[in-house]
């Protein structure tokens, strides 16, 4: 989507060196990384989310900070840092796979903890559909995994704290509220390809360049997400406006533990192929099959070429993105309902999905 006019709002992604497109809210999609060349200091910054209730933010931090780590990368060409949870014992972390990325393939990783110690990483597994990584240090003392939470019992005007280093600020502190819950946000990913965010957090805590791939938490100080996105005003040079978003923690740590014991995620795959179609002279907006696999999830449930799918899940299927969206959410042997129409009939279809 093209900007237009003064004051648009742009999303950042935790990398700050590449800027690309990607439609959200009206927006641009920026990666937001702090770029290399910056310096790292210990800071504390309560923020503030305008309401009356809010979690004590200073015994918040005392309890997850030390499970919140800077994730430096680097290759030959450019570097970066971002944000870490331990998420386990044996120096396993989790972060976004923007914030690692250009580690792949030889490239440089080590961590900063909060205690100042720096220790050498290598990536474990990394998932770009999801922008999720697992990197593992090489020195495991002194890196306690943070209490695990649950997202799907979160509710909006909530009270949370984004923890992580943004700018290379280590062990930085924001306080907001959970704005919104269930949001879909497609960013930039590897190769010029798309991650999305789906189940989306969204929050007023303040997410910067940096933040990405750092903890968001409840006032037990529990993760409940994995700060991913943030929003700036184009007419601006950057800054938290109070629109950011994390990964939900239910979501990426099923996925964060396959990429630990698989080195890698396994997809369901619904066996087709479709093309959205727009509505016009009076028809219907859907998804157009325009293939089937033999044999595969699609196939079995009875959608054939030609069919037009309409909903998915009960949600209009008004383009390609709630498909995608819905999938991701689910795992092998999970039931996607599906409503489509053929000959003017219509029809519901119970698609269980199979590995891809």
């Amino acid at each position: 989507m093209a900007p237009r006019g003064r004051g648009l709002v742009l999303l950042l992604i935790a990398l700050v060196l590449a800027a690309v497109v990607g439609g959200v809210v009206g927006g641009l999609i920026v990666r937001a990384t702090w770029g290399s060349g910056n310096g790292s200091s210990a800071s504390t910054a309560a923020g503030s989310s305008g309401t009356a209730a809010a979690c004590p933010a200073a015994s918040v931090a005392d309890k997850a900070l030390p499970s919140v780590v800077t994730v430096r990368a680097s290759n030959a060409q450019q570097g970066g840092s971002g944000s870490g949870v331990v998420l386990r014992p044996g120096g396993y972390i989790l972060t976004n796979n923007h914030v690692i990325s250009v580690a792949a393939g030889g490239g440089s990783l080590s961590i900063l903890r909060s205690d100042g110690k720096t220790s050498d990483a290598t990536i474990v597994a990394r998932d770009p559909l999801t922008d999720l990584a697992v990197i593992k240090s090489a020195d495991t003392s002194g890196l306690p995994p943070i209490t695990l939470g649950q997202s799907d019992s979160l509710h909006v005007g909530q009270p949370v704290v984004a923890l992580g280093s943004p700018l290379g600020l280590t062990s930085t502190v924001t306080a907001g509220i959970i704005s919104a819950l269930n949001r879909y946000v497609r960013v930039p990913g590897d190769n010029g390809q798309s991650a999305h965010l789906v189940g989306a957090i969204q929050t007023d805590a303040s997410i910067n360049p940096g933040n990405s791939g750092g903890a968001l938490v409840d006032c037990h100080a529990r993760l409940v997400g994995i700060n991913t996105a943030g929003a700036a005003v184009s007419s601006t040079a950057g800054g938290s406006i109070g629109l950011g978003f994390a990964i939900p923690i239910d979501l990426a740590e099923g996925i964060a533990s396959e990429l630990i014991s698989e080195g890698k995620v396994t997809r369901p795959s619904l066996g087709i192929q479709i093309q959205p179609v727009s509505p016009a002279n009076g028809g219907t907006a859907g998804l157009f099959v325009q293939g089937v696999t033999a044999g595969g999830s699609a196939d079995e449930a009875g959608l054939r070429p030609g069919d037009l799918i309409t909903e998915v899940n009960g949600e209009p299927a008004d383009s390609v993105d709630i498909l995608i969206a819905q999938t991701l959410k689910m795992r092998v042997g999970d039931v996607l309902r599906l409503t489509y129409e053929r000959q003017g009939a219509s029809h519901t279809a119970a698609v269980r999905l199979t590995a891809g």
